[in-house]
């Protein structure tokens, strides 16, 4: 089954489709938000308190489903459905998903990315509660507090030197030797040594919790096999994301990491198709970010949909 051809189809349920689906509505394109069903990133979080204009902060889910709702004010129509293919059409593009066909001359994907998590108990059911991938969003919560990092890279260098203007202690943890991240980065968490503290050779084996949040990780030295229990606050996780840009191999440009390349206004390598947000940015991945990816993406649909009609390709 196919259904008309829209004017603009925004794939996915971020800050990012939000506001690309609230500056099209606005523009009266009439967008489609194909949302899916599985929370945003933003959505897991708990209290955003560097978003601009909430003094006293604000929750994620409150935040996106509040960006939601200002969209659906304008006419942006939301589906919870999965995308599961993109293909190029002579003039338009074409969205599958189960046995459902959609249709547009303008696609803005804003699919995110999903942080990589170690797949220990504890870490799912208490993201948001203590389990945190972002410090950069969260660090001012553990004020005084105790933390432990897990990563090696210069994202996690520095993750913890985003802790340590707030966290009492910060244990950074990594399962080999040595780290991964550039010299001037390890120079610099060298230098923070009264409160950051390394450990090598060890991984963590599971979050502690009291029922209610993080309380404390196990940990497992890989050289020795010894176990033990430290006290934290929160735990983080800097190892990377996987961007969800899985369905446009070969068919959009990626990045070797599988973010996808835009320029500077958010144009993908095929005309009429825009990208937003984490599934393109794997250097701030931050709601406001995200968000200024989305508007620019819709003025740009909202230009290309001008110019169809204009030229009488349309």
């Amino acid at each position: 089954m196919t259904e008309e051809t829209k004017d603009v189809i925004i794939i996915g349920g971020g800050i990012s489709a939000h506001t690309a689906a609230l500056y099209t509505a606005r523009a009266d394109l009439k967008p489609l938000v194909l949302s899916g069903h599985d929370p945003d990133q933003l959505s897991l979080t708990t209290m955003v308190e560097n978003f601009p204009g909430f003094p006293d902060g604000i929750m994620g889910p409150e935040l996106v489903q509040n960006a939601r709702k200002q969209a659906e004010k304008f006419g942006a129509e939301y589906k919870g459905i999965y995308v599961e293919s993109f293909e190029k059409k002579e003039g338009y593009f074409e969205l599958g998903a189960k046995d459902k066909k959609f249709r547009a001359r303008t696609i803005i994907i804003s699919t995110g990315a999903s942080a990589r998590l170690l797949g220990i108990p504890g870490e799912d059911k208490y993201f948001g509660k203590g389990v945190s991938t972002c410090a950069v969003c969260d660090a001012a919560l553990y004020r005084k507090k105790e933390v432990v990092l897990v990563g090696c890279g210069d994202s996690a260098m520095e993750e913890a030197i985003a802790l340590y203007k707030f966290a009492d202690k910060i244990t950074l943890v990594h399962r080999r030797d040595t780290f991964r991240a550039s010299k001037i980065m390890q120079n610099r968490i060298l230098e923070l040594k009264d409160k950051i503290h390394i450990m090598f050779d060890t991984t963590v084996t599971e979050v502690l919790v009291d029922g209610q949040f993080v309380t404390g990780v196990k940990l497992k030295n890989l050289k020795t096999g010894k176990e033990s229990e430290i006290k934290a606050d929160g735990f983080f996780l800097a190892i990377g994301h996987i961007p969800n840009t899985k369905m446009f191999e070969g068919k959009i440009k990626l990045d070797t990491a599988g973010y996808i390349e835009t320029d500077k206004r958010s144009h993908t390598n095929i005309k009429g198709v825009y990208a937003a947000g984490d599934c393109q940015d794997h250097v701030f991945r931050q709601a406001i970010t995200s968000a200024a990816t989305g508007c620019q993406s819709a003025i740009e649909a909202e230009r290309y949909i001008e110019n169809l009609k204009a030229t009488g390709k349309y």
